[in-house]
């Protein structure tokens, strides 16, 4: 199963931003989409439907848009948790671990800074960056994963510039 995961798009409905192109030609190539919030706009979350299931968190920049805080779900086995915000570096994969203690991917967003690493107990932490909103990182950023018969096959961080 590929997943594309994406978050902090900050892409309100009637603006003039798109996602970047790099990112779309991703997207085609989804089974699973998740976003970990700040979608900010509910059109964004149907074009992104048009292409496979999509699963998605509230940020702290959601307004009007119904989304769940956290989310766990079953994707090819493989138990997934999603947040927006994961809390300071400082503890995150002690929090994490407490805080979904069977997942092993934890996905989540906020901070714009890609972060791709193993935590607690062989879980994955997985932040896709931003794919919009690079706020100083080299590139914007979105993340693959790759799931088979309840295993973590692969991750990526993708640029998408």
């Amino acid at each position: 199963m590929r997943v594309v995961v994406l978050s902090d798009t900050h892409l309100p409905d009637g603006g003039n931003r798109d996602l970047p192109v790099r990112a779309w030609r991703e997207l085609e190539r989804a089974d699973v989409i998740l976003h970990g919030g700040d979608v900010t706009g509910a059109a964004l979350l149907a074009s992104l439907r048009e292409r496979a299931p999509v699963h998605a968190v509230l940020g702290n920049n959601d307004h009007g848009i119904v989304l769940p805080g956290t989310l766990v779900l079953d994707l090819a086995g493989v138990q997934v948790a999603m947040i927006h915000d994961s809390g300071p570096r400082a503890g995150r994969e002690g929090r994490m671990h407490r805080r979904f203690p069977h997942a092993q991917l934890v996905v989540f967003g906020h901070s714009h800074i890609p972060w791709d690493a193993g935590g607690l107990g062989g879980q994955r932490l997985l932040n896709p960056g931003s794919p919009t909103q690079r706020r100083g990182q080299p590139h914007p950023t979105l993340a693959t994963v790759d799931l088979d018969d309840g295993r973590i096959v692969a991750t990526a961080i993708v640029a998408v510039d």
